[in-house]
């Protein structure tokens, strides 16, 4: 049995987007198995770091810290979201700016190096895009998903960071259905 913190990484609350479907399914896989918690970035409202001297100093916002509260509990991080513009949502790059602050998630050394904090977790990514996932591999060669794994996950300490492409998302309901039920196995061996 593991402590999973899914994050529901779509900026927008309107409930027909696939990657709520998406993070519903893993949360009802992995429900039968583990402890999950659930986060959706579209009910949090918090401020957007502007400074970087904020978040070297800085203390996270009040509204945030149930999210730095859930990524300490989990031992398995599970981040959905859709590929925007090539990249994250904003909104999702910005809490994780807020929460991987310096002593949480790393630790400053007299070397200007950083010590990883949040060693012995793992994470899955899930990513849905409009186009193909194998031209984003191939062609785009996952560019995001790659920044977002090595600088932000694996920068402070967290490994391995599992992917999953969702390519095509429009293709047709009997594909969306099939992923719907692949995230739903991963949710159950908490993967």
């Amino acid at each position: 049995m593991r402590r999973i913190l899914v994050l529901d990484g779509h900026p927008h609350d309107d409930r027909d987007h696939y990657i709520h479907a998406l993070a519903s399914a893993y949360v009802q896989g992995a429900e039968k198995m583990h402890n999950v918690r659930r986060i959706d970035l579209a009910k949090l409202d918090f401020p957007v770091l502007r400074d970087p001297q904020d978040w070297k100093s800085g203390s996270v916002p009040e509204s945030l810290v149930q999210v730095q509260d859930a990524i300490g509990w989990a031992e398995h991080i599970v981040i959905l979201y859709p590929l925007w513009m090539g990249d994250c949502p904003a909104l999702l790059k910005a809490l994780l700016e807020q929460v991987t602050r310096p002593g949480f998630a790393l630790e400053p050394l007299e070397s200007g190096m950083y010590r990883k904090m949040l060693n012995g977790k793992t994470a899955r990514l899930v990513v849905t895009m409009g186009m193909p996932a194998a031209a984003y591999a191939l062609y785009f060669r996952a560019h995001s998903v790659k920044s977002l794994k090595r600088n932000v996950l694996q920068f402070a300490g967290v490994s391995p960071v599992r992917v999953s492409l969702v390519g095509s998302v429009e293709r047709s309901d009997k594909y969306r259905r099939k992923w719907l039920r692949k995230v739903e196995t991963l949710g159950r061996y908490g993967r």
